[in-house]
Order: C-alpha cells, then sequence, then structure tokens
C-alpha cells in the first residue's frame, strides 16, 4: 500500500469537516465587551460585533428585528422606570406624603367594637 504525496502531507482522516476542524480552533479573535458583556469585542480591529464599542453610539440596524427586542426597553432591571410607574398611579403628585401616625388614627368613639356585640 503505498501512499500518495498528498495524502502523507494531510494525516487527517477522510472526513474533515466535522471533531478534527473543531479540535483545531485555538485562537481566539473576540473576547469579553466591557459595555455589553457579550464575546463579541474583536480583539483586532478594537471593536464590538454586538454594541460597537468603542462608538459613543449604540450599535442598532432596524434588519434585525430580534437583536432590537433583546435589548429594548423592560429587557433589563428597570430602575428608574419602576418608579415612574408607581408614581404615574398617583398622578405624578409630590410633597403630599403620609399623614403622622398619630392623625391616622380614628378616636376610641368612633371606632365600632365587634366584640362586645
Amino acid at each position: 500500500p503505498v501512499l500518495c504525496l498528498k495524502e502523507a502531507a494531510c494525516s487527517s482522516p477522510a472526513m474533515t469537516k466535522g471533531t478534527f476542524s473543531f479540535g483545531r480552533r485555538n485562537n481566539k479573535s473576540h473576547k469579553l465587551c466591557c459595555r455589553c458583556g457579550r464575546r463579541a469585542f474583536h480583539i483586532q480591529k478594537a471593536t464590538c460585533a454586538s454594541c460597537g464599542y468603542p462608538a459613543k453610539k449604540l450599535r442598532k440596524y432596524n434588519w434585525s428585528e430580534k437583536a432590537l427586542r433583546r435589548r429594548t426597553t423592560g429587557t433589563g432591571r428597570c430602575r428608574y422606570l419602576k418608579s415612574v410607574i408607581v408614581r404615574a398611579r398617583h398622578h405624578f403628585r409630590e410633597g403630599t406624603g403620609h399623614a403622622p401616625r398619630s392623625a391616622r388614627k380614628t378616636p376610641a368613639s368612633k371606632r365600632t367594637n365587634t366584640k362586645a356585640q
């Protein structure tokens, strides 16, 4: 069994698209982005493929509806918006506050005693 020079040079198995090829992938082109946290920051280009960092404006395109949905309002903690919703219920009134506890208590004469009946 004499081997051809081409076969001898390539010492990989016959099917080269699968496991063998994945084992050779040991160079990283992307690292973690400090703005969006995804592994999309291209080391040589020094730009993030996901959010566009270090550009000031966030990378977004309307042709990718799913990507817009993933990072739209309501997908995070909504720290400020939570308080806005609560304030909207009371029509954004300010400076009223609660009445003092002593003023809130009803006098004993107005209370109905259900146990005595």
